[in-house]
């Protein structure tokens, strides 16, 4: 059965979530939901993540899962409280106690946390299977970006997270604590070996100025035209061009609130005495 797809773009963060679902009155998954988060005051709104909830209402679907492909750093997880709001549970990959142990360490926090995965309903393996209601998905594992990339499989669809963007923008950086550029390149590959016609859904757009943001491309044209990895292009290659790139690229703006609320499934740290909760900053340390 095919998919139905209602994709969300956040402007603040060129993030793109998705609704995936089999039928009006049916199930449906969400991919990468968006927390709004201003900076400068430290204020989360929830305005991206009634989006999908309206959404889900007027389609009358149940939502069974909201999925995370990894724990990202450019934007925070409002998937805590969609889950409040809709039910379903919360999944990411089982590689994720790997990168909770590298941000626990980094950001000292506290005891009560275990890194082990277990701030989520479930941990998807390579290969796994479950179902949206009539819909039957996918895991597979896209390491690189991040230790713990997974994509979504429904059919010809697949949600790739952070591994390609838009063939002129090329793919994710490979820098980040576990990040390898020669695993990103196996696993890009492993994306590029499905079938041509294979459509692919990006988690980001960053386009450039003569084109109109976009989030869906084929294999097909990822392997014709993508400016980092198209067909062609050895593995060395590849991590020379993606590691001299990624020595230039600054760190995301969100990058320390995301992935302090993102390991953690969506969820604020515990408040402090005086019943405020707090994101940390380390000094001279990223």
């Amino acid at each position: 059965m095919q998919p139905n797809i209602q994709a969300f773009f956040d402007s603040a963060t060129w993030t793109v979530s998705y609704v995936v679902f089999d039928e009006p009155g049916g199930h449906c998954a969400i991919i990468d939901p968006v927390l709004d988060y201003d900076p400068k005051a430290g204020r989360t709104k929830n305005t991206s993540a009634d989006k999908l909830i309206e959404f889900v209402r007027s389609e009358r679907l149940t939502v069974d899962w909201i999925l995370e492909t990894h724990a990202h750093a450019d934007h925070l997880s409002s998937a805590d409280y969609l889950k409040s709001k809709l039910g379903g549970k919360t999944a990411i990959g089982d590689h994720i106690p790997s990168v909770q142990s590298v941000f626990k360490k980094l950001f000292n926090m506290e005891d009560s946390f275990n890194p082990d995965g277990s701030q989520f309903d479930h941990l998807f393996a390579d290969g796994d299977t479950f179902e949206v209601g009539r819909l039957q998905g996918k895991v597979l594992f896209v390491p690189g970006h991040t230790p713990a990339d997974l994509a979504y499989q429904f059919a010809d669809a697949i949600f790739i997270g952070d591994t390609m963007f838009m063939p002129d923008v090329g793919t994710a950086r490979a820098d980040f604590p576990g990040g390898d550029a020669r695993q990103l390149y196996r696993s890009i590959q492993k994306l590029l070996a499905f079938p041509a016609e294979t459509r692919l859904f990006m988690c980001h757009d960053y386009p450039p100025t003569d084109r109109p943001v976009e989030w869906e491309t084929t294999v097909a044209a990822q392997r014709a035209h993508n400016i980092h990895v198209h067909d062609g292009v050895s593995e060395d290659e590849f991590v020379a061009m993606r590691t001299a790139r990624d020595a230039t690229l600054e760190m995301p703006v969100l990058i320390l609130p995301s992935v302090q609320l993102n390991v953690r499934a969506g969820k604020m740290p515990p408040a402090e005495e005086n019943g405020l909760a707090y994101f940390k900053i380390p000094i001279n340390a990223l």
